[in-house]
C-alpha cells in the first residue's frame, strides 16, 4: 500500500471523539481537566483559609480554663465561627486529644448543625439533639456530648476543636462516633478550620 494512503492513527482516534482536537498523542481536553482539578483544589484551600473558629474562653495555643475540664464544671467552651463557603449545607465539629496515652481521645462529636449556625454557646446540653436539628455523637467515654480534658499529670496535652463545612447534612442518627462522621463526610467537605487549646495536670 502507498504510504500516503495509510490511515492516520491519530485521525482515526479523533473520529471517535467529535470536537476534540488532538495535539501530539494527548487530547487538548487533558489540559482542561488538569486546570479544572487545580482550580477545585485552589477553591478548597481558599475556603479553608477563610474559615475561622474562635472562643472567648481561650485563644489559639493557649491553656483551656479549668471550668471546661473534668477538674472544673466540665462544660463545653463557647465557640464561634465565620467565613464558611456560601453553599454550605451543614457543619460538623469534632474535638479530640492526639496526645492521650492510648492514642487520640475523642471529646466531642456534633453534626448536622444548620448552615446558618455561627456558634455553639457555653455549656451545650449533653443531649442527643440540639435546637435546629443538630445531633451529638458519642465521645470516647461513651457518653453523648462534650467531655472535657482530664489528662494524666505531666506534659500539657493539645485539644483540637475541628469544624467542617459540608455540602450536605450527614443524616446520621444521634450517637454516631467520630469514625462514623469522618466516613460520612469524606467527600463532602467544602472547607474546614480548627482551634487548638492546651491543658495540663500537675
Amino acid at each position: 500500500m502507498d504510504a500516503r494512503m495509510e490511515p492516520n492513527p491519530l485521525r482515526s482516534k479523533a473520529s471517535f471523539f467529535p470536537g476534540i482536537r488532538l495535539a501530539g498523542k494527548f487530547p487538548t481536553f487533558t489540559f482542561a481537566v488538569v486546570l479544572l482539578l487545580a482550580n477545585s483544589a485552589l477553591a478548597l484551600d481558599t475556603a479553608k483559609a477563610n474559615m475561622q473558629l474562635t472562643s472567648t474562653a481561650f485563644k489559639e495555643g493557649e491553656p483551656i480554663p479549668a471550668r471546661y475540664t473534668r477538674d472544673g464544671k466540665d462544660v463545653s467552651p463557647p465557640l464561634k465561627w465565620s467565613g464558611a463557603p456560601a453553599n454550605t449545607k451543614s457543619f460538623a465539629l469534632i474535638a479530640d486529644d492526639p496526645d492521650a496515652p492510648a492514642g487520640t481521645w475523642v471529646h466531642w462529636v456534633v453534626y448536622d448543625l444548620p448552615p446558618a449556625t455561627t456558634e455553639l454557646a457555653e455549656d451545650t446540653p449533653k443531649s442527643q439533639n440540639l435546637p435546629g436539628g443538630a445531633k451529638q455523637g458519642l465521645n470516647d467515654s461513651r457518653r453523648l456530648g462534650y467531655g472535657g480534658p482530664g489528662p494524666p499529670p505531666g506534659k500539657p496535652h493539645r485539644y483540637f476543636f475541628k469544624l467542617y463545612a459540608l455540602d450536605k447534612p450527614l443524616d446520621l442518627n444521634p450517637g454516631a462516633t467520630k469514625k462514623d462522621v469522618e466516613r460520612a463526610m469524606e467527600t463532602h467537605i467544602l472547607g474546614q478550620t480548627q482551634l487548638m487549646g492546651t491543658y495540663q495536670r500537675r
